[in-house]
């Protein structure tokens, strides 16, 4: 067995015997193929719970380089072959390399928000999402994760956090061209957080709650909030 392969077998049984975490619309994901799986970030429980998604286990993520120095998280990282991405300059390097992964037939996790949301709402999105779709061509399929916020509290009294996953349907974005590319790139910014923002309950929505875009999706039915 190789490295990935007991650390994955490990977060199963830490994520089953541990926790009450449920995976919702899987039939939103690609049983194969490139995919980006775009969802917020509440807790360091965030990765673990997507590495135990149990209709792609080829999934990988994005981690911020400051992790190396985390005695726990540094090696945990590089036996998930984890990509390194130095969150405060444009890591063409690390682009690169999640590009071509997408392009092999990889699953990816990514946060558009850039960062831990510390207040348990989503906070704006960055366009680097948009940007790997763009070069690699994959579709996105957006997450709402909601419970992890507490989960590590609520290890620590010895109780199991209710964690859902949330998935909707995957949709991919058109070519954008030189002129407003700017404006583009912002407008699909926001597509994918509003999508993730009606995945989840309103106390979660944040920066999002009141973007017209939520408010379409959910009268269109959008979502499923548990």
């Amino acid at each position: 067995m190789g490295k990935r392969q007991f650390l994955m077998s490990v977060i199963h049984f830490l994520i089953q015997n541990l926790t009450r975490t449920e995976f919702v619309g899987m039939e939103h994901i690609p049983s194969s193929g490139g995919v980006l799986i775009a969802t917020n970030h509440l807790s360091r429980l965030d990765i673990p719970v997507l590495f135990d998604l149990p209709c792609r286990r080829d999934i990988n993520g994005l981690i911020a380089t400051k992790y190396k120095k985390y005695i726990l998280i540094a090696p945990l990282a590089w036996m998930a072959e984890a990509i390194w991405i130095d969150r405060d300059t444009a890591d063409f390097g690390a682009f690169r390399t999640a590009i071509d992964a997408l392009k092999k037939g990889t699953a990816l996790g990514i946060s558009p928000e850039g960062t831990r949301s510390t207040t348990g709402k989503l906070l704006p999105g960055k366009s680097g999402v948009v940007f790997l779709a763009l070069r690699s061509g994959v579709p996105i399929v957006p997450v709402g994760l909601t419970g992890t916020e507490n989960g590590v509290r609520e290890l620590v009294n010895l109780r199991r956090p209710h964690i859902v996953a949330t998935f909707g349907p995957a949709f991919t974005i058109p070519e954008i061209g030189r002129e407003n590319r700017e404006a583009e790139m912002q407008y699909w910014t926001d597509e994918v957080m509003c999508r993730i923002a009606v995945l989840m309950p309103e106390s979660y929505r944040g920066y999002y709650k009141d973007h017209p875009r939520v408010k379409e999706l959910l009268a269109e039915g959008a979502g499923k909030v548990r």
